[in-house]
């Protein structure tokens, strides 16, 4: 089983899209069995896998954030129409994730509860919040592979120290990190001389396709197999399974 968190320390950039697609990617491309884990309150990578049904709570009353206190995140999985693939979605309780792992004092409590979910999937993807602080250091100590979207801009050089910095300070194991260019539009010089910058870097496109993944609530790949955009998501997903077997 591997971790791979999606994960940026700023918003908009295509981090819950990348996530939902991967994990789609995951379970219908390479036929594993995958849990996306939604740790953003805001709740975006179930809507884009048609989960709107506005409530994350447990016959119990408890919600996402409880998770981490009773370890048992089998009460809010849910299937999703997709074969393989499992959703764990957030809710607004998640906000206060950084007091709970504070009063908890365990510097490992989301690496512990993604070991025991091994027996079960093959690949579990966490959809992060844009945060630093402890929520960021369990998200790390938990990885594996770290997906870091970085829209084609000066500042995701920045922002790639950023999450550098975060990772050296916060734990001793480093998981790889995928640096991908998001929403990158080679009509754009600026954009096209990013990319020649960091021609290693995997690239997903600005595209109507990706855009609908929210109107249509699917993945690319479910309405739009033939686009550009689920060609990208795929080359992507084989990196990051490279990757994770080198």
């Amino acid at each position: 089983m591997a971790v791979i968190a999606i994960y940026s320390v700023k918003g908009g950039v295509g981090k819950t899209t990348l996530a939902a697609n991967l994990a789609w990617c995951s379970a219908t491309i390479s036929c594993r069995r995958t849990l996306l884990w939604d740790l953003d309150p805001a709740g975006g990578a179930g809507f884009l896998l048609g989960d709107d049904t506005g409530s994350t709570r447990s016959a119990d009353g408890k919600g996402a954030g409880h998770i981490f206190a009773d370890g048992d995140p089998d009460r809010l999985i849910r299937r999703t129409a997709w074969d393989r693939l499992d959703l764990l979605p957030a809710d607004e309780s998640l906000r206060d994730l950084d007091a709970l792992f504070a009063t908890l004092g365990k510097r490992k409590r989301l690496a512990k509860l993604t070991a025991a979910l091994a027996g079960r999937y093959d690949r579990i993807i966490l959809d992060c919040p844009p945060v630093l602080g402890e929520v960021a250091g369990q998200i790390l100590r938990a990885t594996d592979l770290l997906v870091l979207p970085l829209p084609p801009s000066p500042l995701s050089t920045r922002a790639q120290g950023t999450v550098e910095a975060a990772i050296r300070q916060r734990t001793k194991r480093s998981p790889v990190m995928l640096p991908v260019l998001s929403m990158l539009d080679r009509r754009r010089a600026l954009h096209r001389d990013i990319a020649a910058e960091h021609p290693d870097w995997p690239t997903i496109p600005l595209a109507s396709a990706v855009e609908q993944c929210a109107v249509q609530q699917q993945p690319v790949g479910a309405f739009a197999p033939a686009s550009a955009a689920t060609t990208a998501f795929g080359q992507l997903w084989t990196r990051i399974e490279r990757e994770l077997a080198a």
